[in-house]
């Protein structure tokens, strides 16, 4: 851990990190024990707290502090790197050396890239007060009102025994910095919280989940993601079996979002280019300037986006900016990173920013968001003939990422849709569905709500999706 000069309050004694100016004093320290061609330094610096609850209690709860430095050796076409916690000069020096040496043996790199030069980076505030000093005492009283509201939920029930309640509050906050010898630094505060539970109700039918993040702790309603949780997993009890087979689905936030964050990470250019993905031709080339989706389908990536707000950069330091990938349904864009982008003659596009410390996005996907629509949730079910009604899956996975199909479990509250009803809870379903496929049989796209769900994704509903079997799994 480094020494408390190293450190800037940020709100509270909780949450300690390097400054904008000890973070370049650091890194130029460290780049002035370099003997390599070039080098990249590569910093986290904060704290992180979290609290676990379970069986109506809280059960753990911890804070660390810790700044962590990554060191990137180039030497010729060869590099490598180390890391170390360890902030003194001795064990900078060492930690230097040990890259370097691994630089030597390590094989050239034939698509090794330059570091890059200094950058210009667009100012995005994405460091909170109300997170930066959220406290354990606030996090314990947090976790108590989510209890709380669950337990008046099932109450309300008038059932007997008690509602099982379990999850996890985690937050952080400190700084992300990247600078090399060539001149660049880059230096971005954050902070972010996630605030997570499940319900089970006692004689183990129903169960409930609700899940939440956000920069500001402010945005967070612990009180609403009880209620949720709980009413989720009271309405779940004793499901009855459906049979499997093609149905218009109602895709809650949560649930949308663990299908179309697939579309991020299949905007990879040399993919696409090399028909690894599913915007290659066949035959070769690339789908760039058809259209892919649903004309009402929109893909875009700002690091500067309210319900995002991700790092400007990435680990290279590379500067995000807003990019437009798939428009009313046609591929814009795809992403190119720096050595394809120079292999392909074009200009390098990162998208959406750095990762950051709480998960702000990723230039691949992390960032990268599905316009919303304008009807809530309810509408969308109201709107439904008959339908499943999905919280979110478990398990997902890819099966073929040529043509994004995936395959994974319903949990947590799937629920049959009658004539704009939710009219009964339903046994759990695997599903093996194509998100290419997902998104050209959409009826309606809805309005995100980001402060009550895990993602920004909005709610949609969707014909023809392929439940493939049912599971007693709760």
């Amino acid at each position: 851990m480094a020494p408390k000069s190293l450190f800037t309050q940020a709100a509270q004694d909780a949450a300690q990190f390097l400054s904008r100016e000890a973070a370049r004093r650091l890194t130029d320290r460290i780049i002035s024990f370099s003997k390599a061609d070039s080098i990249r330094v590569n910093i986290t610096s904060g704290w992180t707290g979290n609290t676990r609850f379970a069986g109506g209690q809280v059960t753990t709860s911890g804070n660390t502090n810790d700044t962590s430095v990554t060191i990137q050796s180039t030497i010729g076409r060869r590099r490598a790197s180390a890391t170390t916690n360890v902030l003194d000069d001795e064990s900078l020096r060492r930690t230097v050396d040990l890259a370097e040496r691994l630089a030597r043996l390590s094989p050239e790199d034939p698509e090794l890239m330059p570091e890059l030069g200094p950058q210009q980076y667009m100012p995005i505030t994405n460091l909170f007060d109300s997170t930066a000093g959220l406290t354990p005492e606030q996090r314990v009283a947090a976790v108590n009102s989510l209890i709380g509201a669950g337990e008046a939920a099932w109450k309300g029930v008038n059932s007997p025994g008690s509602l099982f309640v379990a999850g996890f509050l985690d937050a952080d906050a400190g700084a992300t910095v990247v600078a090399n010898n060539k001149g660049l630094f880059a230096y971005q505060p954050s902070s972010s919280v996630r605030l997570s539970n499940t319900a089970r109700t006692p004689e183990g039918t129903g169960s409930g989940w609700a899940s939440a993040n956000a920069r500001d702790w402010k945005r967070l309603d612990p009180l609403y993601l009880g209620r949720r949780a709980a009413q989720k997993a009271v309405q779940s009890r004793s499901p009855l079996a459906v049979e499997p087979g093609f149905y218009t689905v109602v895709l809650e936030p949560a649930a949308a979002a663990q299908l179309v964050g697939q579309v991020g990470g299949a905007l990879n250019a040399r993919a696409a280019e090399e028909g690894r993905n599913a915007f290659a031709m066949r035959g070769g080339g690339t789908r760039l300037g058809q259209k892919v989706f649903d004309e009402r389908v929109t893909f875009y990536s700002d690091p500067a986006d309210p319900e995002v707000l991700a790092d400007p950069f990435d680990a290279e330091g590379f500067p995000a900016s807003r990019a437009v990938w798939i428009e009313n349904g046609v591929l814009k864009q795809l992403q190119y990173d720096r050595f394809w982008a120079q292999r392909k003659g074009v200009n390098a596009t990162m998208g959406g920013g750095g990762r950051g410390r709480g998960g702000g996005g990723g230039g691949g996907g992390g960032s990268i968001r599905m316009r919303s629509g304008t009807k809530t949730l309810d509408q969308l079910i109201a709107e439904t003939r008959r339908g499943i009604l999905v919280t979110h899956f478990f398990y997902t996975n890819v099966l073929d990422p040529r043509s994004m199909l995936l395959t994974g479990l319903t949990r947590d509250g799937t629920f049959l849709i009658e004539n704009g009803r939710v009219v009964r809870p339903v046994k759990n379903f695997r599903f093996n569905q194509s998100v290419m496929q997902m998104l050209n049989s959409i009826e309606e796209i809805g309005k995100s709500d980001p402060a009550q769900s895990a993602s920004p994704a909005p709610p949609m509903r969707v014909s023809d999706f392929n439940f493939a079997s049912v599971t007693d799994a709760v």
